[in-house]
């Protein structure tokens, strides 16, 4: 074995590593917090005792599993052990010494928690661990996750871990025999170190869920899923999300938890190149591949309640014919007015009885449909942020889509001798400057000085094409589109200092 270049490729994250013997027979399994660093130490020149003497002499291979924490290394050295009983791990074979998690599978709702005292009561354990303090962070995680119950005796009330979410309330009947169970084989698959199972069946449970349009339970699942996700990449797990939609099924007063809202957006100039966004986020992120921009056709003049009738039947009208998914609550970027057209549009494609609010820009009021007064919350509301991130995003995109159709547009009305002219102009580093000689000599007609510069200055293309960093052959800054105090800000911006 060629230990240097197998310790080259060996990750400096926290892990599990296995030394290999003859026939690739465990011998050892260890655990580190930097895999590189402690794999190395073997192999190096210095004293060791018999027993690693002895050791390193019939490594042939090796073999490692990254982790994201040392707690989670832990939970995997101990599961392989077990596994492998590997010939040079002697500090376990005392098993009585170190602490073991046990699951209380002979319960009716199990429990995990750390004993050190082993019986053959139907329960599982896994361990023994050698590290008390990180075993007892990786129970942590793994309670917050999964939400085990905790308590020795069950009471007929709910305690405060189940009142935070640290708990899912088998005492008064949340959940059920069966539900608490699917816990329990997820947790099951952690403790044995399948990942790719686990996220699989989480995920799995996830799509179901939404397809039967049970999305508060879905809502749960996701977190779930991000939770581990995030552990699994060294990444602190994120907070709860359903905090802000919860805090907007009641600030709204809706039927139901606001899990999937679809929002949109109009953007034109004096109605022309107008187009529609709609951007859909799920338990407070965006959907990203469930975005959808719609090029207006049927309203040629400045209409925005046309256009956002015009949007919001297309769009139901096509998911009620594709039988698809609907939102629990409809966005709209506007006031009552846009928000009454929603309505009343929404009501000709169907009986499709889904909320809808609008939010107007400037003092952000909220309108909701049978109040007579629009709401006017704070903007540390948790309602108010969300609903505003939403309204934004929908807003982002629309202009997207607005520039891109635009600048086609414009680019089919473009002379020839003007594209040579942005082609060239598209080539000058960002932080230099170069004349208009420079220019009509880069695209083969050296005199049409001129006739550059007024290519330049009717620019259609601000933004994309830096036509800032074209100046007049005398040293002058030269027409610009967009006037030369925004030309002389947009040099300087790239560090040119001008007069």
């Amino acid at each position: 074995m060629d230990i240097e270049k197998r310790l080259r490729k060996v990750p400096v994250t926290p892990g599990v590593y296995l030394f290999l013997g003859k026939d690739k027979k465990v011998l050892y399994i260890g655990k580190a917090s930097n895999l590189r660093r402690r794999v190395r130490s073997y192999f190096q020149n210095k004293y060791h005792p018999p027993r690693i003497r002895a050791l390193v002499s019939q490594i042939k291979d090796l073999d490692y599993i990254p982790a994201s924490s040392s707690a989670e290394a832990l939970i995997y050295e101990a599961g392989l052990i077990k596994d492998k009983k590997p010939k040079y791990n002697v500090e376990f074979k005392d098993d009585k010494s170190y602490p073991f998690l046990k699951l209380t599978l002979n319960e009716k709702f199990p429990r995990l928690f750390i004993t050190r005292d082993r019986k053959k009561d139907g329960s599982v354990y896994y361990g023994p661990y050698t590290d008390v303090k990180l075993l007892r962070k990786a129970l942590s995680i793994i309670m917050d996750i999964f939400c085990l119950r905790s308590c020795r005796n069950m009471p007929k009330k709910a305690c405060l871990k189940a009142h935070i979410k640290s708990c899912a309330r088998p005492c008064d009947g949340t959940i059920g025999r069966k539900k608490y169970r699917r816990i329990v084989a997820e947790v099951r698959l952690f403790l044995g170190g399948r990942k790719e199972d686990l996220l699989k069946n989480i995920s799995e449970k996830m799509r179901k869920a939404s397809t039967r349009l049970d999305y508060e339970n879905a809502l749960v699942l996701r977190e779930k899923m991000e939770a581990l996700s995030a552990m699994w990449k060294g990444r602190k797990p994120p907070a709860p999300l359903d905090r802000e939609i919860t805090r907007l099924k009641e600030v709204l007063g809706l039927p139901v938890i606001p899990a999937r809202i679809e929002a949109f957006d109009i953007s034109n100039i004096h109605g022309k190149e107008a187009v529609g966004s709609m951007v859909s986020f799920f338990s407070g992120r965006p959907q990203k591949d469930e975005y959808r921009r719609f090029r207006i056709k049927n309203v040629h003049k400045i209409d925005d309640y046309g256009m956002i009738r015009e949007i919001v039947r297309r769009r139901y009208e096509r998911l009620l014919k594709e039988k698809s998914v609907f939102p629990d609550l409809i966005l709209i970027d506007g006031g009552g007015g846009h928000l009454s057209t929603a309505r009343k549009e929404l009501d000709k494609v169907g009986p499709l009885k889904i909320p809808i609010i609008s939010i107007a820009k400037g003092e952000e009021r909220i309108y909701v449909e049978g109040r007579k007064t629009p709401l006017k919350l704070s903007k540390r509301e948790p309602a108010q942020r969300l609903i505003m991130k939403i309204r934004d995003e929908a807003h982002r995109f629309a202009i997207s889509y607005h520039k891109l159709l635009r600048s086609k547009t414009l680019a089919k009305r473009l002379t020839p001798f003007q594209r040579r002219v942005y082609k060239v102009v598209s080539t000058i580093p960002s932080g230099e400057v170069r004349s208009y000689k420079w220019v009509a000599g880069k695209i083969g007609e050296p005199r049409a000085y001129r006739a550059v510069g007024l290519a330049l200055k009717v620019n259609p293309f601000v933004g994309k094409v830096p036509c800032h960093r074209v100046i007049k052959s005398d040293g002058a800054l030269g027409g610009f589109s967009k006037g030369v105090r925004n030309k002389k800000k947009r040099l300087r911006a790239e560090g040119i200092d001008v007069k």
